[in-house]
């Protein structure tokens, strides 16, 4: 009862200049000016920080058809919340609040003559043509279309990913042309109260496009050049720093791409070295603000998570689940960093837990979790799994059947996970070794679990007991060698977070000299040379580093998980340029 007072009353005091006495028709007949429009938004943005998301949703519906900020900020919640639950009736909800959100913003964009258009092809309008209120709707309306295309890109055809790459260029066009007119119209921040806003949009926009195209490998990213694309990732960072440090409505949108860049892309795209330290500097303002706040608690925990602290990583993440009830979606988030957190302590039962819990409750990814669960029971011991009324070799055989398709294409995680379970697919099932440890791998967890030398011994102990028994075996399957050196991979990084890297390179060439005896693993190979070539830069050979890294991308093709690795290489890469670039001519490989 206090909540829906307190709401009430909250609602009531951002809109005050409105008598809500009155008939809603007759408050409607008022015209929301931008100002107003953006202190209210403002309002909706701190209820929904606060864990309040329908009274944020409540106080945006009245006007989402008069106001291009009270339209977005509708829209931009129901995305949210269709992309964490993957329902039709939340994709579909989603997708007609957006396109009525672009209708609303097109009332206020600027009209364009028959002549203006036909001009516009050769000069673009000249900022100062356009209010500040138009220029406000630009911006709006390039950022509702960007989360059409990304809603349009989960249609399962290939004409809805061309269509979402359509919207997506539109989209980067206007984020363009609003930063030309924020660079000219810079006198205005000091005159107008609205443009702060303004400029905090195109920060957001420009830092957040600039910092995802940089992210693509060096192909990819020459088509996007081509189609009028550019990428660069210190211009994004940029961006989305002076956007975050801004007082303007979007400064937390900038924060959360920070904090996503830092605390997950670069974890599970890159080399796994987030700037944790900037990641809690950008977060202890609203951790303070919001100290209850889902977001903010979830945000912590994955940074404890990333140092390695994973008991109050596991604190954090409970608390986040005990702090909402309205969206339990950001439950199974935390689920999935719980069952992550278990894993790296190799405590397989509470991992159990929460696999087991994603699979009956989520439905972002059945195959995954279904694997993910089979993988951690096959880390217990046969009764203790009989204990808990599974069955492992039943579960492995569900994973094909769980599949989804975006775009007419397989998810490359989950075509890896049903390509590793065939082989339980037979009557009778062939074991996999240490999958769980594999699965860890996939999503880069050693580079976590590195950062606690005890677990990391702890995993090598069990890494190996299991090739022990591997070669005890008098009978070897046709999974042999690959089992082998998927172990050897797999100990090669332990031993190499430990610092003892002459052994480690003996276990990644072992896998490399085997090359051609692996049946089934193919991904083996290029992702050892890749970790070999990181093992050469941690030993300083930057050139050697460059040479096998860029042999691991360039001489292999067609095997699982090939973009993982091709975003992982372009991320390493990157950071060894500026050491090649300070080395003698002659040094530098062909």
């Amino acid at each position: 009862m206090d909540t829906k007072v307190d709401s009430l009353q909250q609602i009531k005091r951002c809109s005050s200049w409105v008598d809500l006495s009155q008939p809603i028709e007759d408050a409607m007949s008022h015209k929301m000016d931008l100002e107003s429009a953006l202190k209210e938004c403002s309002s909706a943005l701190e209820l929904f920080l606060n864990n309040r998301f329908a009274d944020a949703l409540a106080l945006l519906k009245p006007w989402k058809n008069q106001s291009m900020y009270h339209a977005m900020g509708y829209s931009s919640i129901l995305v949210m919340q269709a992309g964490m639950t993957f329902d039709p009736k939340d994709m579909d909800a989603a997708m007609t609040s957006l396109r009525e959100s672009l209708q609303t913003c097109e009332r206020f964009r600027k009209k364009i003559g028959i002549m203006e258009t036909l001009t516009s092809f050769w000069y673009r309008q000249p900022a100062e043509s356009l209010t500040e209120e138009e220029m406000h709707a630009e911006l709006c309306y390039a950022e509702v279309l960007l989360q059409k295309a990304a809603l349009t890109f989960l249609d399962e055809s290939i004409i809805g990913f061309i269509k979402g790459g359509m919207k997506m260029r539109n989209s980067y066009q206007i984020y363009k042309e609003c930063q030309a007119m924020a660079n000219i119209t810079k006198e205005m921040e000091n005159q107008s109260s609205t443009h702060i806003h303004f400029k905090g949009g195109v920060n957001m926009g420009i830092g957040s496009f600039n910092l995802m195209l940089s992210l693509l490998p060096s192909r990819v990213l020459r088509l996007m050049e081509f189609l009028g694309f550019s990428g660069d990732r210190e211009v994004g960072l940029s961006s989305l720093r002076e956007g975050a440090a801004s007082n303007s409505l979007r400064s937390i949108l900038s924060t959360l791409t920070l904090l996503m860049f830092h605390l997950y892309i670069t974890v599970i795209l890159g080399t796994g070295d987030g700037n944790l330290t900037e990641a809690e500097t950008l977060l202890q303002p609203y951790t303070e603000k919001f100290p209850n706040g889902a977001l903010m608690l979830f945000y912590t925990a994955r940074i404890a998570l990333l140092k390695g602290n994973f008991t109050f990583a596991e604190e954090k993440f409970l608390a986040c689940i005990a702090a909402q009830q309205e969206w339990r979606q950001i439950h199974h988030l935390c689920y999935w960093e719980l069952m992550w957190a278990y894993s790296f302590e190799l405590n397989w039962r509470e991992a159990y837990r929460y696999a087991d819990l994603l699979c009956k409750e989520s439905k972002w990814s059945q195959a995954i979790y279904v694997y993910q669960k089979a993988a951690i029971l096959s880390m217990l011991p046969e009764e203790e799994v009989t204990q808990l009324g599974e069955n492992v070799v039943e579960l492995f055989r569900q994973v094909d059947g769980f599949r989804i398709r975006i775009a007419g294409k397989s998810i490359p995680t989950e075509k890896f996970a049903a390509k590793k379970a065939q082989r339980y697919s037979s009557s009778n099932p062939v074991k996999l070794v240490v999958p769980a440890l594999e699965m860890m791998y996939v999503w880069n967890g050693f580079t976590v679990v590195g950062k606690r030398p005890e677990l990391t011994e702890s995993i090598l102990i069990i890494l190996e007991e299991a090739e022990q028994q591997l070669r005890q075996n008098p009978d070897p399957s046709e999974y042999h060698t690959d089992d082998l050196c998927v172990i050897q991979l797999l100990k090669g990084l332990c031993l190499r977070q430990l610092g003892r890297l002459v052994q480690a390179e003996l276990c990644f060439n072992h896998v490399l000299s085997s090359e051609s005896d692996i049946k089934h693993d193919s991904y083996l190979v290029p992702f050892t040379m890749y970790e070999l070539g990181l093992l050469h830069k941690q030993k300083g050979d930057i050139n050697t580093a460059i040479t096998v890294i860029e042999n691991a991308k360039t001489n292999y093709k067609d095997y699982n998980m090939e973009s993982r690795l091709h975003f992982r290489i372009h991320a390493a890469l990157n950071t060894m340029g500026s050491f090649a670039a300070k080395l003698p001519p002659s040094r530098t490989p062909a």
